[in-house]
């Protein structure tokens, strides 16, 4: 079986992975508060765990692998976009949900096994903050509830950070209702025009950090293999989750359980510079593919860089990546999938390497093995069906036979002018032109626009 090693945040090395259970390999991934679309940023870690998913059933096998992907769909940036629409929070959460998802399924990525929304794990967050207040470890006060960080020793270790530095560093919410300015809100009131559930501390809702433990505990069990999400969310995010679910399943001494290895991708800027709107580098997925970058090619420039690095979106990249997209599916047209390669099936066991594995597809696609390249690229999840026919459909062959011709006439006349006209035309259009002795070879490449084409026939 091929041994997979992955970076573990928690112990800052590259760790061979070891399933609790090979027969039900389980990861839980943060998902997205929906209430307005995903940006480009947002979508790096859907599609680096979509290929961590890809790979863990290609070693352990397709029904041994549990995925889960939450929703929050209860949160105040929700609260101030229905306030300032006028709109029903549930009608805005259910759109913006769906888009979401049609966005991510644009860029390949397949739906996890499981998709828990917030609101429908009220009752297993109250039970979980019922156990951390008798156990000592959260406290009630003015109708919230809030995590005594100090009761927690361990607190700081995925971060690598101590508290008192966390306090001198972070902006905390200093509130008469906290014990120490460390302490997190596991739950808290809500007025008549909030959403509320009636709790042991009275009508309220849920803090942000309890909603992924209550989710992954109920789905995946008090202790699980792989934890993820975006770098951004480490702290206080992870580190919060890790305090909470430790001490209400009883490993507050040791710091075990919950999730084994976690893993963090970094983030996302756009030309070389992080992204903001002031900047006006601020894109939405839905943007990109509205301005007809196929998804595919998203995709392909996020797998081109290792997760663990900060990557770069650039308008030269995304031009690349559609051209060699377009060859290589030009290439594999028509063809049925052979083997996925093993040197592939290496480079993404070793930590994701992404962008050796890539480096492999080319390498196949060099030598012509189109049926390697299609398994091989299918497991990436790239020149699948599924991304569709938007490099398809391109016939070249009439261009290909007038310029072959022309280039014929040429040698015999030494006229080259004509030829030329040609060739500037077909590059103006988005052609790549490979003239050698054995012929002529046209491919449609980064911004191929057809419509450039007309009257040159």
């Amino acid at each position: 079986m091929t041994t997979i090693k992955l970076h573990n945040s928690k112990t800052r090395k590259k760790e061979v992975f070891r399933p609790i259970d090979p027969n039900n390999v389980r990861m839980y991934v943060c998902g997205p508060t929906v209430y307005d679309r995903a940006h480009i940023g947002n979508a790096r870690p859907v599609v680096v765990f979509d290929v961590l998913n890809r790979l863990l059933r290609h070693v352990y096998g397709e029904t041994h692998v549990t995925y889960v992907r939450n929703f929050t769909d209860v949160d105040d940036k929700i609260n101030a976009r229905a306030a300032e629409s006028g709109r029903p929070i549930s009608e805005i959460t259910a759109e913006t949900t769906q888009w979401y998802l049609d966005d991510m399924a644009a860029l390949g990525a397949r739906e996890p096994d499981f998709m828990p929304r917030a609101t429908q794990y009220i009752p297993q967050m109250i039970a979980m903050i019922e156990t951390l207040i008798a156990d000592g470890f959260a406290y009630a006060k003015d109708g919230h509830v809030l995590f005594r960080v100090r009761a927690y020793k361990h607190y700081g270790a995925l971060s690598g950070r101590s508290v008192d530095d966390m306090i001198a560093g972070a902006r905390v919410e200093v509130a008469p209702y906290k014990e120490d300015p460390m302490d997190f809100v596991l739950w808290k009131p809500s007025s008549d025009d909030l959403p509320g559930w009636e709790s042991p501390w009275g009508r309220g809702r849920p803090g942000w950090h309890i909603e992924c433990s209550a989710m992954a505990k109920d789905l995946l069990g008090e202790t699980f293999d792989i934890h993820g999400g975006g770098n951004d969310l480490q702290f206080p995010h992870h580190e919060n989750e890790i305090a909470q679910s430790c001490c209400a399943s009883g490993h507050a001494e040791d710091g075990g359980g919950f999730a084994n290895y976690w893993l963090h991708n970094e983030m996302l800027q756009v030309e070389g510079k992080k992204m903001s709107k002031s900047l006006g580098n601020f894109f939405t997925v839905r943007d990109l593919l509205d301005q007809g970058v196929p998804g595919e090619v998203i995709r392909f420039v996020f797998l081109s860089t290792h997760y663990g690095k900060p990557m770069d979106w650039t308008a030269k990249k995304a031009a690349e990546a559609e051209a060699t997209l377009r060859k290589w599916r030009t290439l594999t047209d028509g063809v049925e999938a052979g083997q996925v390669s093993e040197a592939l099936v290496a480079a993404l066991a070793d930590d994701l390497n992404t962008a050796g594995a890539i480096a492999e597809l080319h390498k196949l696609a060099g030598v012509g093995d189109a049926a390697g390249l299609l398994a091989s690229a299918n497991m990436l999840g790239l020149l699948t069906g599924e991304l569709g026919d938007w490099a398809k459909g391109v016939d070249l062959s009439a261009y290909e036979v007038l310029l072959a011709d022309t280039r014929a006439k040429a040698m015999e006349s030494k006229d080259f002018s004509e030829v030329d006209r040609i060739k500037s035309a077909l590059v103006e259009a988005g052609v790549e032109v490979r003239m050698s002795k054995a012929g002529v070879e046209l491919l449609p490449a980064a911004g191929f626009d057809a419509a450039k084409l007309e009257g040159l026939l």
